[in-house]
């Protein structure tokens, strides 16, 4: 019986940089699409199926943040952004439109792999949004008994911490922005909680982080958001 290998799309106009990519994760065991052009890559992606987009923001034929939108509306294949663009403004906008990871060119194949595999990961994890239960290592949240413990020693939050932690578990891996969270944990019309929620999030790695100032779980994404990072066995 012949085990179908994970495809990963590519769409992105610099044949370089598709060469560097062709070889990079061939040689990790992906089976490669590759397409130059936006609409292509659409197409690609609906008759192709594949388990993970790698996109570039600037296509000659289309936006990548454009392509987002129109993908977001039929599929939640896993999209990493890789791109030139370095912007605050570019990353929050592409995360917003359901992109699940951004990486800002030049990068490293390594760092590209370990961020492909974390989200594989996510998307593979069948009804992952309903699972009872969040555990990375120590830490475990109980979301039926709104329960936090950390080495099997309850960590009391208050509501609204919780809300913000809950919200992050339930994405766990993946980078929330701050517009994101805001809009989830004090509603559409309070954007001005900036501040507070930099607070709360401040609050929340005293209360589980062995090291608060350098975080293992609640890790800071500067200028975009949050990401709660699910700890690996072999961590």
């Amino acid at each position: 019986m012949t085990t179908k290998l994970t495809s990963i799309l590519v769409v992105e106009d610099d044949p370089r940089i598709r060469r560097f990519l062709k070889v990079g994760l061939e040689g990790h065991g992906y089976f490669y699409l590759e397409s130059s052009l936006g609409k292509e890559g659409l197409t690609l992606t609906a008759t192709k199926n594949p388990d993970l987009v790698i996109l570039d923001l600037g296509l000659p034929d289309m936006d990548g943040q454009e392509f987002l939108k129109e993908i977001r509306e039929w599929t939640q294949v896993p999209v990493i952004v890789l791109t030139a663009r370095d912007q605050d403004e570019d990353k929050i906008q592409a995360l917003d439109r359901g992109a699940d990871d951004y990486l800002t060119k030049p990068f490293s194949i390594g760092e590209l792999l370990a961020r492909v595999r974390v989200a594989l990961r996510h998307a593979q994890r069948t009804g992952g949004d309903n699972d009872p239960v969040f555990e990375s290592g120590p830490l475990k949240i109980d979301f039926s008994k709104r329960q936090v413990l950390v080495s099997d020693r309850e960590v009391r939050l208050t509501p609204l911490e919780y809300k913000i932690l809950f919200y992050l578990a339930k994405h766990a891996d993946r980078v929330v922005t701050h517009p994101q969270l805001l809009k989830e944990v004090w509603g559409p019309a309070h954007s001005d909680q900036a501040n507070n929620l930099r607070v709360q999030v401040h609050q929340i790695r005293q209360k589980l982080e062995e090291n608060p100032a350098r975080p293992k779980w609640l890790v800071s994404e500067p200028g975009v958001g949050y990401r709660l990072k699910r700890e690996k066995a072999d961590e």
